[in-house]
């Protein structure tokens, strides 16, 4: 039996319009003939979310007794018998109550897919696992109830449902998220606007961070295909690789990008004090840039930035001007030439950083180089 497709309508938080768009689209979907079953839905009290699912066929709770209380959860049993082709989920990283045969909601959806039914389900960003301490230190509250990131992973389709921070605090104020008690309390808590600003941005990095990591796993004649910039600064024992180090991390604060540092040390070679700690300090400032620094060891410092782009996925390439000796260049070839040979079908852009003219154009050891 093969299992059934999983789409996910995550957002940035409640009142986005997850639900009404999974609802939507499982509207548009039974016009084309296809079965389609509301297996849970959760309108909040919300109209226009209840009147999206009129006309849709909607499987009854379980009802559970749990000491004198009457409680009601998805029937997960009910939705594989009545075996539609696809079943709308709300809120996937729901908690069961306890009794259940399954702790969790996504539990119940794995079910339902091994079934061969396909399942359209909803989820807000702050309850993705890894992502929870994140989330905890941006908006100051702890998310519960969590679902594993390989839910996510595993999903054949994700839908970003995109509002901006202002629609939503709008749709608060007019009463079409929460209770007109909850509005004001919600707009000094959660709801506050730097909070929505930086959830937006999470979820939309979230999921091109999933679908590039899709399309790493499936590239066209060896080209991976990158989804948001990577900024790989190289450095060197010259004291100038301070200033470029900061200019790159410039560069990927610009672009909202990852960033890397890069240093290639000849195996023939041993550093000496002055370079090793000069080496450390770069290492320390792209730590304090919360970037990861790479410390390769190659006869071929081209070939090996080269090689490590690639495999980091980088887009975006930064060099210091180049300080061979002309007699050098014309011997061996400029470092930037050979560079840009071996990345220019690699969808890589290649910065060069002049060097300061108030940096003395000396290495680590103090000494002079000819340019």
């Amino acid at each position: 039996m093969r299992r059934g497709r999983h789409k996910i309508f995550i957002g940035m938080a409640p009142g986005v319009g997850k639900t009404y768009k999974m609802l939507e689209e499982g509207h548009s979907l039974r016009k084309q003939g296809t079965d389609v079953v509301i297996g849970l839905l959760e309108t909040h009290g919300r109209k226009e979310t209840a009147e999206k699912a009129e006309g849709l066929e909607i499987v009854p709770r379980k009802i559970l007794e749990k000491e004198g209380f009457t409680l009601s959860e998805m029937d997960t049993e009910a939705i594989i018998a009545r075996s539609p082709q696809l079943c709308l989920i709300d809120e996937l990283a729901h908690t069961n109550v306890p009794g259940s045969e399954r702790e969790k909601r996504f539990q119940d959806v794995e079910i339902i897919l091994s079934q061969g039914i396909d399942v359209y389900s909803t989820v807000n960003i702050q309850h993705i696992e890894s992502l929870n301490d994140l989330v905890a230190r941006i908006t100051g509250v702890v998310v519960r109830e969590r679902i594993p990131d390989r839910i996510l992973e595993e999903a054949d389709e994700v839908i970003v449902v995109d509002v901006t921070a202002e629609t939503l605090e709008e749709r608060l104020l007019a009463g079409k998220i929460y209770a007109p008690e909850k509005i004001q309390p919600s707009l000094n808590n959660f709801f506050q606007r730097r909070n929505l600003i930086a959830l937006r941005e999470l979820a939309l990095r979230e999921v091109a961070d999933t679908v590039e990591e899709e399309a790493s796993n499936s590239t066209f004649i060896g080209q991976s295909c990158p989804v948001h910039e990577r900024v790989l600064v190289c450095v060197s024992t010259y004291p100038n690789s301070l200033r470029l180090l900061r200019r790159g991390a410039r560069v990927a604060g610009y672009m909202n990008a990852e960033f890397f540092v890069i240093f290639v040390d000849n195996p023939d070679r041993f550093l000496t004090r002055e370079e090793a700690l000069h080496i450390e300090t770069c290492e320390r400032l792209c730590q304090e840039f919360e970037g990861k620094f790479l410390r390769v060891k190659s006869y071929q410092v081209a070939a090996a930035i080269a090689e490590v782009a690639e495999r980091e996925r980088i887009t975006q390439i930064v060099i210091g001007e180049s300080r061979q000796s002309r007699w050098k260049h014309f011997i061996k070839g400029s470092f930037t030439q050979k560079l840009m040979r071996l990345i220019w079908q690699k969808n890589i852009d290649l910065h060069i950083i002049a060097t300061d003219p108030k940096v003395p154009v000396k290495d680590a050891r103090g000494k002079g180089v000819k340019r």
